[in-house]
This record gives C-alpha cells, sequence and structure tokens, in this order.
C-alpha cells in the first residue's frame, strides 16, 4: 500500500507531525508513506490546488491513498471530493476516522491542521490516524450492517462516476495559471511519471508540461 502526505500551505508547520504520525499509525501495514509537502521552499498553493494535487496522485494509480488537510479540514475534503476517483472523509476526532475506514471505501482523509489544534492537538492527530488504519478496511460496521453498508459504498463510487468526468476534462478546463504551480512541483510530477499506472493521464500531463 502506498499512502502520500501532502497538506495545504497554510499548514507547512503541521507537515512533519502528519508525515511522522502517518508513518505510525500505518507501521503494521508495512505502508511506504510519500511524503509530498508542501514545504516552506516551495511556491505557496491553494488548498484547491493541493486538492487537485491529491486528485492526480490517486487518478494516476501512483498512490492508493492520500493523508491531508489544511486549516478547518473541510475546504479540503469539499475539494478533493470535487474530483473524480476521489472520495474523501472529513476527519476531525477518531471516532470519525474509524467509522470513515470501516464504512465509506473511501481513498483519502482531510484533518483539521489548525481548528482546535491546541495543546495535545498531536494527540488527537495520532489516535486519529491509528484509529483510520488498526484494522482492515472497508469491512463495513456494524457486522450486522456490513453487507449493506459496503454495497451502498459500492452504489456511491457509481453515482460519482456517473456524475463526474475525468482528470484530463478537468486539466484541460482549468486555465494554465492555476495549473503551472502544480507542474512545477517536481517530486510530485517525478512520482506520477514514475510510479503511476494510467497511460493515458501519464501521458497528457507530459504533453502539457512539455517534459
Amino acid at each position: 500500500m502506498k499512502i502520500a502526505v501532502i497538506q495545504a500551505s497554510t499548514q507547512i508547520g503541521r507537515n512533519e507531525v502528519l508525515f511522522e504520525e502517518t508513518k505510525r499509525a500505518t507501521a503494521h501495514l508495512n505502508a511506504e508513506v510519500l511524503n509530498f509537502g508542501v514545504s516552506e521552499n516551495e511556491e505557496k498553493f491553494s488548498y484547491v490546488q493541493i486538492a487537485l494535487c491529491v486528485g492526480l496522485l490517486l487518478n494516476s494509480g501512483a498512490v492508493d491513498f492520500v493523508v491531508t488537510g489544511c486549516s478547518s479540514g473541510n475546504g479540503m475534503n469539499i475539494a478533493a471530493n470535487a474530483l473524480p476517483n476521489v472520495i474523501s472523509g472529513y476527519l476531525p476526532t477518531p471516532t470519525d476516522a474509524y467509522l470513515f475506514g470501516r464504512i465509506n471505501q473511501g481513498n483519502c482523509a482531510s484533518l483539521p491542521l489548525g481548528l482546535n489544534f491546541g495543546w495535545a492537538g498531536e494527540v488527537n492527530l495520532r489516535f486519529t490516524l491509528e484509529k483510520l488504519f488498526e484494522e482492515p478496511m472497508n469491512v463495513g460496521y456494524p457486522k450486522e450492517s456490513a453487507e449493506r453498508k459496503q454495497a451502498d459504498a459500492l452504489k456511491l463510487k457509481e453515482i460519482k462516476e456517473l456524475a463526474q468526468t475525468d482528470m484530463i476534462s478537468v486539466l484541460t478546463g482549468l486555465s494554465v495559471e492555476f495549473i503551472q504551480p502544480i507542474l512545477e512541483k517536481s517530486d510530485l510530477l517525478d512520482y506520477i511519471f514514475k510510479y503511476g499506472t494510467n497511460p493515458e493521464l501519464i501521458a497528457f500531463l507530459k504533453a502539457f508540461k512539455n517534459y
């Protein structure tokens, strides 16, 4: 399992703790956790641009899951869910994380990295990530309703696929000025080009970037 960590520029100071706690919470899975920042040395990205990065990572097939966030966690969650093939959960508490991990068959977790992140905020973050990854995912909850919950999650994916376009259509419809900073984020693009499994999207990105 490959898990990417990336957060909005407003929460650069939380990147390292988010990365370390994600590694800690997934150690038992032998997951490969990759840190795509955002760091102090990079251009400032809006949460919408980072959500687009989330969409590229998942739709390219380069990673299986993304852990992200912004000041409230809500904006990133909404923006990520606007993209095709991204099912993001807003996870402010360990209970939310546990239920999302069991029920919703998601591939992105958006965490509040500013709101209520006061004294012991890192403890809540640790417990939240632990509950997200501690048990097998997508098994349904509670047990007596597991089959129905799994069927509902699959139906939601079907509706999302019918209701939304694809990443190439999204990128084509956006301005070059908005996309250009993302195309210059070399750690992200280089990883997608090397490990992505969606040849059509990768070819489009390379052409767009004149790679």
